[in-house]
């Protein structure tokens, strides 16, 4: 009987330190996760700068209200677009600045990739977005330790976001790159910048997502997705690993309301190491081409062309005298591999083939009429003029129900209208916003919100970042423009 007691005594003692133990464990856990994060703080924040930038643009017409904080905001006049769009008009003119234009303060982040030390030669490179530093007259960037430095712009690409700035020092600490490639959802990931000018803010997440492309952010897309918080000023800070290693550059949220809403996108460390190379030696990128419009591979087309959805995606055009049509390439093809990898969509083939240099040799795997086909091409390189005919392919906006092209010379013989001056109308779904609105195909679209879109891409991006459901726009139609809104 005693004996027995002892036993029941000794079992109930243990059951209540188990959760003790267990707790003090969690505890334990949850130090040595705070720990490993304040190790990323110390090691990657030497790196990270606050990117000032001053600018001249238009004045908006319309009333100036002075500011209660003297000639200054305190966030600078891109808090107030941001949010209130680019009309707002107690956006304040700086002194000494004449009506017609008003100087345009701006603010984001970046990080130091690559520094050089020389006897004559000292060079700092820091990296940040191509939105934070376009049309920059004046450029500073402030380190962890109050150091502050002029920079000027060593390279800038508007298609991927990207710009390379540098300043005359040199032994500045570097961040090392990761491979962004091997980043997998679910990983611990943590951004580091200055949120409304907050000096590096950290904040941490997982990545939620990889590979999101076609967004209408960039014109060349591979987005990581991370619930890492990031607000206006964090575009072109890093987004690290558990290691401190860069895996992405944070460029972009999604937002109804301008700030914060649990999804941001960062462009991963493999594409922005690529880029930042050829901006250092070249000043400007160097991209390959092939000469095709594609298209995703939806269901309806997979099981057309009899083949499992998510696998490859459609050739719907061939240019003539194209690297593509020279290999063989033929519409209706679809593209399995490229270069001995799957193709599964069609930002990433995108990419691919840009960053492929040119005049170097590619292997293509497609199927044609229900048989594999090995193709070889040559490469080519992608100027300004095969980049607005890459840009023809038509752009959709479900939400208003329309289909446009960019303005290509015979589209604008045909609609009178320019070349590169505003989108067509190539098609209008019946009870959609835009038919109730009276749009019909062959309207030329000039502006979105009283900004003008030159390209298919421009105006998807410029329906997709409207701050809310309703649409101004400029149309013109039998020669005559007039305005037109859409609200829904």
């Amino acid at each position: 009987m005693k004996k027995s007691l002892i036993t029941v005594i000794t079992l109930l003692v243990w059951l209540f330190m188990v959760p003790a133990h267990a707790v003090d464990e969690g505890l334990e856990n949850l130090r040595q996760t705070g720990k490993a994060f304040a190790s990323v703080a110390r090691l990657v924040s030497p790196s990270v700068v606050f990117v000032q930038v001053e600018s001249k643009v238009a004045a908006p017409t319309g009333p100036v209200l002075p500011s209660p904080f003297g000639d200054e905001w305190p966030f600078g006049d891109d808090f107030f677009e941001r949010f209130f769009g680019e009309g707002f008009p107690a956006v304040p003119r700086g002194p000494g600045v004449p009506r017609g234009e008003r100087r345009m303060r701006g603010q984001g982040s970046g990080f130091v990739f690559a520094s050089k030390d020389g006897l004559l030669s000292d060079r700092t490179y820091i990296l940040t977005n191509n939105h934070v530093v376009e049309n920059a007259e004046d450029i500073e960037v402030t380190f962890q330790d109050g150091r502050q430095f002029d920079a000027v712009v060593t390279g800038r690409d508007p298609q991927s976001d990207l710009a390379v700035i540098e300043i005359a020092v040199g032994g500045m600490p570097e961040l090392d790159w990761a491979d962004s490639q091997t980043l997998e959802v679910g990983e611990w990931v943590v951004a580091i910048g200055n949120p409304f000018g907050l000096n590096h803010t950290l904040t941490v997440g997982v990545v939620s997502a990889k590979g999101r492309t076609s967004l209408g952010i960039n014109d060349y897309e591979d987005f990581i997705q991370t619930d890492a918080a990031i607000n206006p000023g964090n575009s072109g800070g890093p987004l690290v690993n558990l290691e401190g290693k860069v895996v992405g550059i944070n460029t972009a949220i999604f937002s109804r309301s301008g700030g914060y809403m649990g999804v941001g996108f960062a462009i991963p460390s493999n594409l922005a190491r690529v880029i930042s190379s050829q901006l250092i030696e070249d000043g400007e990128v160097t991209r390959g081409y092939l000469g095709v419009v594609i298209q995703q591979l939806t269901a309806d087309l997979a099981e057309s062309f009899g083949i499992e959805p998510g696998r490859g995606v459609v050739i719907a055009q061939v240019s003539d005298g194209s690297p593509a049509q020279r290999a063989g390439l033929r519409q209706g093809d679809v593209v399995l591999s490229y270069r001995g990898e799957p193709v599964t969509d069609v930002g990433n083939f995108r990419n691919r083939v840009s960053l492929t240099p040119p005049g170097t040799g590619a292997s293509l795997t497609v199927l044609r009429d229900g048989e594999r086909k090995l193709l070889s091409v040559t490469i080519g390189r992608l100027d300004r003029e095969k980049l607005a005919m890459a840009d023809d392919q038509q752009r959709s906006s479900d939400e208003i129900g329309l289909t446009v092209q960019t303005l290509t010379p015979q589209l604008a013989e045909k609609y009178g209208g320019k070349p590169g001056e505003g989108v067509v109308v190539t098609d209008v779904q019946q009870g959609s916003i835009a038919s109730m609105a009276g749009i019909e195909p062959g309207t030329l679209i000039l502006q979105v919100d009283r900004k003008t879109v030159n390209s298919a891409a421009e105006f998807e991006r410029a329906v997709r970042q409207r701050s809310r459901n309703r649409l101004l726009l400029l149309i013109r139609e039998q020669n005559v423009q007039r305005y037109l809104v859409l609200s829904w």
